[in-house]
């Protein structure tokens, strides 16, 4: 019997979840054992060459989400001939990238002394780089398939290849480490692996869509193509901002503050890009469900599911916004040693702006999938030159502290209003205010919560060890237990607490009946 749209999104949530701890876990194993065995400069030039190529993946140009965009109606109607048309596109796409990855990639070369201030002592810095370079292009071979099987909202087949794979890249990252402290050695399992991981699912990809392997020369409708060449440039817009956004800070902490900073910072970028990922894979696994909804339901249903997941997202990334802030310090610390550690203000600084994004996602999800990138466009272009231009300003005087604060800044001056003012006017069509108020509410809850979590944080005493497992046990306990006292009555809780007892109950039968 055909799924329903909840049941696709549990499942790709739940596996999504389980593959992402799985997957962090063995990372944060391979993170540790290489802070322990290569030097800070080897931690700093990870990080470094990691967000120039992050950069370089701009030459994508949001494709991914456009097409994917484009998929959602032929799929549900089962228009096979517009599956086979759009895949081609595709795949002609993302070949022309790989080729623009290169050239970018060698075209920066000359201005390495100009990336890293005080430039570390690293032995084969030029191939360190090219193998960088080298992962990011294979990343983009075969790919194209993927998407395919995640727009027909079975995202979890992708994340079971992909997790696999990432466990045995870091097991064999971490016996080479250990064995040889060779970072030539640890980048190449990098490349195996991405590449063998993209064959996989490739080749799965062809046994679930025989259709994919045969040919057609047919071309899409001329206003069909326009409109996806008209999303592909909003993306493009809104790839720029991200980028802009999110991959400059180490490329600016290591022009202004130095490549070991850039190391300390990758440290917390790892744990709070874990918590993030994890998080992020609920509504990476509705994401499907949601082009689905927007394809076969009235602008009410849609409102009424966005709301709740708008919901789900404060509550999720406030909590562990709050953890992160009480925990980072203390476990950074006992991971890495002291001589990693940010001060406050700055692990307070990271902690607001992963809440801030966190609280975006439910708006970035719907926007997304239903197709309305282009009516932002402008607002990523704006947010990436207030990013660079108040982070420029700030880090002169501020420091590390002055990169994030400009992110904070930017990001509160444009996407926060933005974002959900171009849903509701164009795709729910009602009153934006009513959502505001509502956000204001949840973060005033949010923010008393957190005063409230770090007051009695202070009353955890003892060594090192005892005062963390004191102040995990009241971040797991108490943000959450106060958010339901706060809104269990509201009508977004009692619709998932519907969801979940009808899915459980769902279960339990068909269990009965095996």
């Amino acid at each position: 019997m055909e799924k329903s749209r909840t049941e696709y999104s549990t499942m790709n949530t739940v596996v999504a979840m389980i593959s992402r701890i799985a997957a962090i876990l063995m990372g944060f194993v391979t993170r540790v054992v290489f802070t322990h065995t290569l030097s800070e400069s080897y931690v700093g030039i990870n990080g470094l060459f990691t967000d120039i190529l992050n950069v370089l993946s701009l030459t994508e140009l949001g494709v991914e989400t456009a097409i994917s965009y484009a998929l959602y109606r032929p799929i549900a109607q089962g228009d096979i001939r517009k599956q086979q048309i759009l895949m081609r596109m595709f795949r002609t796409f993302y070949r022309i990238t790989a080729g623009c990855v290169v050239m970018l990639g060698l075209s920066i070369i000359p201005f390495f002394d100009v990336l890293m201030k005080n430039r570390p002592d690293v032995d084969h810095l030029m191939l360190i780089y090219f193998l960088y370079l080298a992962n990011s292009v294979v990343s983009y071979l075969l790919v194209y398939k993927r998407t395919l099987i995640e727009v027909h909202q079975l995202n979890y087949i992708v994340l079971l290849y992909q997790t696999a794979f990432l466990i045995l890249q870091d097991i064999c990252q971490i016996v080479i480490l250990f064995t040889t402290h060779n970072f030539i050695f640890f980048l190449s399992i990098y490349i195996v692996c991405t590449l063998l991981s993209n064959i996989c699912i490739s080749r799965k990809a062809d046994r679930m869509y025989p259709y994919l392997k045969e040919k057609t020369k047919e071309q899409l409708p001329e206003d069909e193509r326009k409109d996806i060449f008209r999303n592909i440039k909003a993306m493009l817009m809104h790839k720029l901002g991200n980028v802009v956004v999110n991959n400059t800070d180490n490329l600016l902490i290591s022009s202004f503050v130095g490549v070991i900073s850039v190391g300390i910072y990758s440290n917390y970028f790892l744990l709070i890009g874990s918590v993030r990922q994890v998080l992020d894979q609920i509504f990476q696994g509705i994401t499907a469900s949601v082009g689905n909804l927007g394809a076969t339901e009235d602008e009410g249903r849609v409102k009424s599911i966005f709301e709740t997941a708008f919901f789900i997202g404060n509550w999720l990334y406030g909590a562990a916004a709050i953890c992160l802030y009480e925990l980072l310090n203390p476990f950074v610390e006992l991971a890495f040693g002291k001589q990693y550690l940010f001060d406050m203000p700055v692990v307070l600084i990271l902690c607001i702006n992963f809440y801030i994004n966190g609280t975006r996602k439910a708006v970035l999800t719907f926007r997304d999938s239903l197709g309305l990138f282009w009516f932002d466009r402008y607002k990523a272009l704006v947010e990436a030159v207030l990013n660079l231009a108040i982070s420029l300003i700030l880090v002169w005087k501020f420091g590390t502290f002055g990169v994030f604060a400009g992110t904070f800044l930017s990001t509160m001056l444009t996407s926060v209003w933005v974002e959900p003012y171009v849903l509701y006017r164009h795709r729910l069509h009602a009153k934006v205010a009513p959502f505001f108020v509502r956000y204001v509410i949840y973060t005033a809850v949010t923010g008393v919560i957190w005063y409230g979590t770090d007051r009695l944080c202070l009353f955890a005493d003892g060594g090192r060890v005892i005062v963390f497992l004191k102040r995990f046990f009241i971040c797991a306990v108490v943000p959450s237990l106060v958010m339901l006292l706060c809104f269990c009555h509201t009508k977004e809780f009692g619709i998932v607490k519907r969801k979940a007892l009808a899915i459980w109950k769902k279960r339990w039968t068909d269990g009965r009946k095996k």
